[in-house]
């Protein structure tokens, strides 16, 4: 895979400035594949916590929203603060801040420590997000699509990948074996220096040859956009608290119903994740050909048929069913994150922060709220319920067709 070359962070290069450079997307993608691949430490060893600390759902469910509140509250302030004042190397500090919370969370001997660590995974996540969504968008060369589902399959890949390497590193072995996780922690802080070093030159650049961002103006009233932004903030809470009942309670769920073992469930998990990584590749660049609204309509709506089925299947069909949601309710992020970024010209970060930020918080609020609720009842009413969230994609009919000029090369 490609990483910065020593002529992408040259600053007398201006074609970097109009063309997709290709080094810095899959640069940031490696990047935000490490950033995910630590964050799902958190909910991969759920199973460890609740048995070291004899937690219940309600428990783990708050140790979700801590973590998820901490990612999500800061990112659409810091967005709207980097739109106007970039700053590149906060993209190394969000990595110190993850590390120093995933070697608390390693040694963690309290419920409260537990908060403390998973809040800092957090806020490294809220510093992350805003600014490498730019780093993403400046280089797409105006193929904005393809540009941010290579960034999410960075991220979703880490958070595939994640699972499995809990089941190999910790869960045989123990709590503390998570601090091996900090290594490759460090391994991310030294390519997001590279990152945040083309980031500077890219911005004196533009500087320099006075260009500024490339606007697509929408026809439409602020009252549109509004509506619109509203529409796509319920299709998030669609995809994501159902998101949340499958990275957090899926392993829960498989060794109650169908008796697998916790190295067991966690493959499963493995493998409807890699599907959601799989299926990211796709909206954003079927967004970029065929219009954002077909694939927030089909990764939303279509989703719906497989989980519904979801609840009442064997353990063969509850594996190729959480494959297909994986691989379509994926598709749908890309499209709508591109979507609203065109539909506000100039506010990429403060976007990406809000809609990042709006994700993070209902899969933390989902979490919270399917904990209890299977505690109140039990895991398997928890993904009968939570079946019915994707039929939320039939309000994609209020969102107006934006069709944009494809750019770049």
């Amino acid at each position: 895979m490609n990483t910065i070359s020593n002529s992408d962070l040259k600053s007398d290069n201006p074609a970097l400035v109009q063309k997709t450079v290709y080094s810095v997307l899959f640069s940031i993608a490696i990047a935000h594949l490490i950033n995910d691949l630590l964050q799902s430490v958190i909910p991969s060893v759920y199973p460890i916590l609740k048995e070291n600390f004899d937690l219940s759902f309600t428990q783990i469910g708050l140790i979700t929203f801590v973590y998820q509140l901490t990612a999500s509250i800061l990112q659409p302030f810091i967005g709207f603060y980097t739109d106007k004042k970039p700053k590149p190397y906060s993209l190394t500090i969000a990595m110190v801040f993850t590390i120093f919370g995933l070697a608390l969370l390693s040694y963690s001997t309290h419920f409260w420590m537990i908060l403390v660590s998973v809040s800092l995974v957090g806020v490294g996540s809220s510093i992350f997000h805003p600014e490498a969504s730019r780093v993403a968008f400046l280089g797409s060369g105006g193929r904005r699509g393809l540009a941010q589902s290579i960034f999410q399959l960075g991220g979703n890949s880490g958070s595939a990948i994640g699972p499995l390497l809990v089941a190999i590193l910790v869960a045989p072995y123990g709590q503390s074996n998570i601090i091996w996780f900090v290594l490759v922690g460090v391994v991310g802080m030294f390519l997001l220096s590279k990152i945040a070093t083309w980031y500077k030159n890219h911005l004196n650049l533009r500087a320099s040859k006075k260009i500024a961002d490339e606007e697509n103006r929408v026809p439409f009233s602020k009252k549109q956009i509004k509506i619109s932004i509203g529409v796509l903030l319920l299709l998030i809470f669609s995809k994501f608290f159902y998101m949340s009942s499958m990275s957090s309670y899926f392993t829960f769920y498989l060794m109650k119903r169908f008796g697998l073992s916790i190295q067991e469930s966690q493959f499963h998990l493995f493998v409807f994740l890699a599907a959601v990584a799989a299926g990211t590749l796709i909206g954003g660049p079927l967004g970029d050909r065929f219009g954002r609204k077909y694939i927030i309509w089909v990764s939303i709506l279509g989703a719906a048929p497989f989980t519904l089925l979801l609840p009442y299947a064997n353990l063969f069909w509850t594996g190729i069913l959480s494959v297909i949601i994986g691989v379509i309710i994926a598709s749908a992020f890309s499209a709508i994150l591109v979507y609203a970024q065109e539909l506000t010209p100039g506010k990429v970060g403060m976007i990406s922060g809000l809609f990042f930020g709006f994700a993070f918080g209902m899969g933390g609020l989902g979490s919270a709220v399917l904990g209890y609720l299977a505690d109140q009842t039990s895991i398997e009413y928890v993904y009968k319920i939570s079946s019915f969230l994707p039929l939320l994609g039939v309000f994609t009919y209020f969102l107006p067709n934006v069709k944009m000029k494809r750019s770049g090369s």
